[in-house]
């Protein structure tokens, strides 16, 4: 079956940095796009960026644009999202999605950031 496994999440201070990983299998990974999803508390979960199956299109979310770069390897079945320069907004839990032609939209369980000095 699909999964998706998120992992990297962890506590930064401020103007640090964090390297998220989605490992996937179950599906063919190269042929479909990628997106990472954040939802902090209280907050509805939000688009962080989107790559697709290729890797060579991307799309971010005005918050994060200039500091967040996603990327995938087709090769190991995975997908990244590197976070430079952390702000405190930035705390929620990050989600890797995809959407599978005919069966629906996958996530992962989910990884913690939190941004705090």
């Amino acid at each position: 079956q699909v999964q998706l496994v998120e992992s990297g999440g962890g506590l930064v201070q401020p103007g640090g940095s964090l390297r998220l990983s989605c490992a996937t299998s179950g599906f063919t990974f190269s042929r479909y796009a990628m997106t990472w999803y954040r939802q902090a508390p209280g907050k509805k979960r939000e688009l962080v960026a989107a790559i697709n199956s290729a890797g060579d299109s991307t799309n971010y979310a005005d918050s994060v644009k200039g500091r967040f770069t996603i990327s995938r390897d087709n090769g190991k079945n995975t997908m990244y999202l590197q976070m430079n320069s952390l702000k405190p907004e930035d705390t929620a839990v990050y989600y890797c999605n995809t959407r599978i032609l005919g069966y629906g939209a996958y996530w992962g369980q989910g990884t913690q950031v939190t941004v705090s000095s």
